[in-house]
């Protein structure tokens, strides 16, 4: 697919024009989670539009440097949190990465731990698997009509990324978890008890609303992708039932370790790509 075409970039501040084609391709782009908004590590921050044939982005991106690295950031709920869950637009949010060039995506977010015993607190889960409860109602693919595609997903996050996430977190002394399953629920409400105490005992571990279908259609752009998990709650298994409330109460506690992770992980992302994730699409068109 021509991820370029129909693009066009606009800085919000067009004496930045020249300055902001000079920094493209970037390289590396992040997501911001709920509660981690704060873009001011990006060195020369430039904040530009989008068009995209998908529609409007969840808001301006954010374009710099990060470490000597050419960076990226996007509030997906906004910089204001209003947009919920279900009606972000994913696939204008990885559009804009990909025409900008990105080519890894670094992806924190708050989430519940559904096995307590395990997963404490303001610990960190890479997750390596993916359960998808978002019921088809979001928009998960880029090829409507046209070529027929069956993207391979067995693996649906980057395990070079996943390495370089888990190595990093450990070696600033943060507990990790290297790996886990993510159950994607639609939202925005959260679980019941029965299907909490579901996810629970099919050894599922942390539950969210945003990985899915970012990683899919990340993967379908040929873009690595790494979910990095920070549980802010118990889900039903506390003593206090989530509520959104609690959720930004612990992240507000832990997101200046959201911050120190992410941007610490970048100057140890590999220039060059071991996995597959960017050429995973090459035997997918029938």
């Amino acid at each position: 697919m021509a991820f370029e075409a129909n693009l066009s970039i606009v800085p919000v501040d067009r004496n930045q024009t020249e300055e902001l084609h000079n920094l493209l391709p970037v390289e590396i782009g992040m997501f911001g989670g709920s509660g981690n908004y704060d873009a001011t590590v990006i060195e020369n921050p430039i904040e530009a539009k989008i068009f995209t044939p998908y529609g409007a982005a969840s808001d301006n991106f954010i374009l710099g440097t990060v470490k000597g690295r050419s960076f990226v950031f996007l509030a997906r709920h906004d910089r204001g949190h209003s947009i919920p869950p279900h009606a972000i637009n994913y696939r204008a949010n990885i559009w804009g990465m990909k025409a900008l060039g990105v080519k890894r995506i670094i992806s924190p977010a708050a989430a519940g731990s559904l096995q307590p015993e395990k997963i404490k607190l303001g610990e960190f889960v890479i997750a390596d698997q993916l359960f998808d409860r978002t019921f088809g109602v979001r928009k998960d693919t880029f090829f409507e009509g046209g070529p027929i595609a069956h993207l391979a997903f067995a693996e649906p996050f980057c395990p070079e990324l996943r390495k370089v996430a888990a190595q990093t977190a450990d070696k600033i002394g943060y507990k990790v978890h290297d790996k886990g399953t993510y159950v994607c629920i639609n939202g925005p409400r959260f679980s019941t008890r029965a299907e909490s105490m579901f996810y629970h005992n099919q050894g599922f571990d942390v539950i969210g609303m945003t990985a899915y279908p970012e990683a899919a259609l990340a993967r379908e752009a040929g873009i690595c992708f790494v979910n990095i998990s920070m549980p802010t709650d118990y889900d039903v298994h506390g003593e206090e039932v989530v509520t959104h409330e609690l959720v930004l109460k612990t992240m507000a506690q832990n997101v200046d370790r959201v911050r120190k992770l992410t941007f610490e992980m970048i100057s140890h992302i590999p220039k060059e790509a071991s996995c597959d994730c960017q050429t995973a699409m090459k035997h997918a068109l029938f």
